[in-house]
């Protein structure tokens, strides 16, 4: 049975309200340097694997864990956050002035709807969540610390909760519902015992190695 540790990143200049341009290169902010360092501190014993996105931010909040377990295998999978609005519609934006695009996206309810060069649809973000379920298969009983995002890790887990492989509307809306009910912390933990797809233990949000006054969402 494989562990995997599902880490949101650390607080980047994007959810502390910071004006951003690509999605890929937003860094963490000195309260989320805090944050990484007591996921690190959290960890007692070296993982056989530490998986970042291509996303800064994940290999920021990566790194204090990988300082101190310099030994350990790395490896950058596909498990960047869902980018469903075209970067150049958003250069320089904050989150607050993004809100009439979000809004906009979920409220067409398209799963195979781009809105332009570098984005994904729905559709491709629910494909690589099958990409990642695939590809931890073959890790029996090894210890994996997935460093990733809040709306894929999110989308991760209605994907093993439900069950539904389906592309749809109304798996979309469904997605979307968890997805704005469920919280998740920056540098939040939620770990999965994997038996098989069809065997999976899910943990609750874990966030109380973060010490209240650095905890943000």
């Amino acid at each position: 049975m494989s562990i995997v540790w599902l880490v949101r990143h650390a607080e980047s200049q994007a959810n502390a309200g910071g004006r951003t341009t690509n999605p890929a290169e937003i860094e963490i902010t000195s309260r989320g340097q805090e944050q990484a360092r007591h996921v690190a501190y959290l960890i007692s014993q070296p993982p056989q694997l530490i998986i970042t996105s291509p996303y800064l931010r994940t290999k920021q909040t990566a790194w204090p864990l990988i300082e101190r377990f310099p030994n350990v295998r790395q490896a950058e999978w596909p498990v960047y956050e869902f980018t469903y609005l075209a970067p150049e519609r958003c250069q320089n934006t904050t989150a607050q002035e993004r809100q009439p695009l979000v809004t906009e996206y979920w409220k067409r309810n398209d799963p195979s709807y781009v809105d332009g060069s570098g984005a994904e649809s729905f559709a491709d973000l629910l494909t690589r969540t099958e990409r990642l379920i695939a590809d931890l298969k073959p890790l029996e009983n090894d210890f994996v610390i997935i460093f990733s995002h809040g709306q894929f890790i999110r989308t991760l887990l209605w994907r093993l909760l439900s069950g539904s492989t389906e592309i749809s509307a109304p798996a979309m809306k469904q997605c979307r519902n968890f997805m704005t009910s469920f919280e998740l912390p920056n540098s939040a933990i939620v770990k999965l015992h994997l038996e098989s797809e069809q065997k999976v233990w899910i943990s609750s949000v874990e966030s109380q190695h973060i010490p209240s006054e650095l905890l943000t969402l």
